[in-house]
């Protein structure tokens, strides 16, 4: 599979990891989609005006045939197969799958932009990401020295919940 895609998920309510675990579950089976590392499992405090419960929250990345568009559709449709509403903006949610980086493109259109716009402003897409990439990924140094400003803020937490055994995603594992 050709296309290299780090993907952000969340959950923050119902069974949060039941929630995230049907989703992981949902993109194994579909062909066109490898799921090549999954970051641990972490306990975040939301982010934005909406008061609410924490988050689990982890990334992870994949490898697809899909193009960006055709990708953000599936996850659109795991979304709602996890019965996520689109209620209230950065609001509590069953299941939030977010594609932050594909391969190293820019992209804005009027359903996408890719990296993801929040990305660089917050720690639980760039921790877990930092987890799973590797030595060679190019956005790795601009995600640790991120990483680093937003410690030092203080305003954002996150809490490592879980180890996770990556042969537990892959499909050749099942």
């Amino acid at each position: 599979m050709s296309n290299q895609v780090y993907i952000s998920y969340g959950s923050n309510m119902g069974d949060l990891k039941a929630n995230i675990n049907q989703a992981l579950a949902l993109l194994t089976v579909d062909s066109k989609i490898q799921i090549e590392r999954r970051s641990a499992f972490y306990q975040t405090a939301p982010v934005g005006p909406v008061e609410q419960a924490d988050f689990i929250n982890g990334a992870l990345k994949i490898s697809t045939d899909y193009t960006p568009d055709q990708l953000l559709v599936v996850l659109h449709q795991i979304e709602r197969a996890c019965r996520r509403e689109r209620t209230i903006h950065w609001g509590p949610r069953t299941l939030d799958l977010d594609i932050i980086f594909f391969n190293e493109l820019v992209l804005q259109s009027d359903t996408l932009v890719i990296p993801h716009p929040e990305a660089f402003k917050r720690l639980f897409v760039l921790v877990p990401i930092l987890e799973i990439c590797g030595a060679d990924f190019y956005q790795k140094a601009a995600i640790e020295i991120q990483i680093d400003v937003l410690k030092q803020d203080q305003t954002q937490t996150i809490k490592r919940l879980e180890e996770v055994n990556d042969d537990r995603t892959s499909k050749s594992a099942n």
